[in-house]
């Protein structure tokens, strides 16, 4: 299976390939200057394993939540490259993409992500490692204030009521530590922004699990739309 991942949702900027079970990633924190690295990336991840776009069997993409203008440089780059050689297209959580990390590189099967969503408002989800070894989110991925989620975090404490600062990933935590009433001690958490590189087990169970989809069916996640905000306690 080859399957090429993009990211550009966050400051951060990731192509990621797989060939079979080997995986391969380049990632830089550019901020604002996604939209000049991503297809330089691309072709040196290509280049670098000699694969042709049109030899790839999907390509995967961020999806969101993210910032709009990021969410949005992926999107239309996975278009053009997927319309040109009629590929699928899989769409992966940028939330869940932190999760994953967290579970391949620190073992953490319990995952909070946070990304700032400006606006003194988060992205956020929580997650659970599957039998297949995958990010799933336990209910629904949301864009709310930092201080609605003081009762989720009472979860994340040892047996000393310590704060397992191991389950948290995203930049929501050092940007809101105020209101979420936390006081981190260490001075970055482990995984701070979406890697495509972690994005690739995701998309590579979508994918077996027929989670695609067409070039015109694409359908990048901002979370603040008008159905989300409507939920939001005391929103109208």
């Amino acid at each position: 299976m080859k399957i090429l991942c993009i990211d550009t949702a966050t400051e951060a900027c990731s192509a990621a390939l797989m060939l079979d079970d080997v995986c391969d990633g380049i990632f830089d924190v550019c901020p604002q200057q996604q939209s000049q690295r991503i297809l330089p990336m691309i072709d040196e991840i290509l280049t670098r394993h000699k694969v042709k776009v049109s030899e790839l069997d999907a390509i995967a993409y961020g999806r969101g939540p993210g910032s709009f203008t990021g969410v949005r440089i992926a999107s239309s780059t996975v278009q053009g490259l997927a319309l040109g050689c009629d590929l699928p297209v899989i769409e992966v959580s940028t939330l869940a993409a932190m999760a994953q990390e967290n579970f391949e590189v620190y073992k953490v099967e319990k995952t909070l992500a946070l990304i700032d969503a400006r606006m003194s408002e988060v992205y956020c989800g929580e997650f659970f490692i599957n039998e297949a070894g995958v990010a799933q989110c336990t209910g629904e991925e949301a864009v709310l204030l930092p201080s609605a989620l003081l009762s989720v975090l009472s979860a994340y404490t040892d047996n000393d009521t310590n704060i397992v600062e191991e389950s948290f990933v995203g930049t929501g935590f050092h940007a809101y530590q105020q209101e979420l009433a936390l006081q981190l001690q260490s001075h970055k958490l482990a995984v701070n922004y979406p890697n495509a590189r972690y994005m690739l087990a995701l998309a590579k169970w979508q994918f077996a699990n027929g989670v695609k989809v067409s070039v015109e069916q694409i359908q990048p996640v901002y979370l603040r739309d008008k159905v989300t905000w409507k939920k939001l306690p005391n929103r109208e």
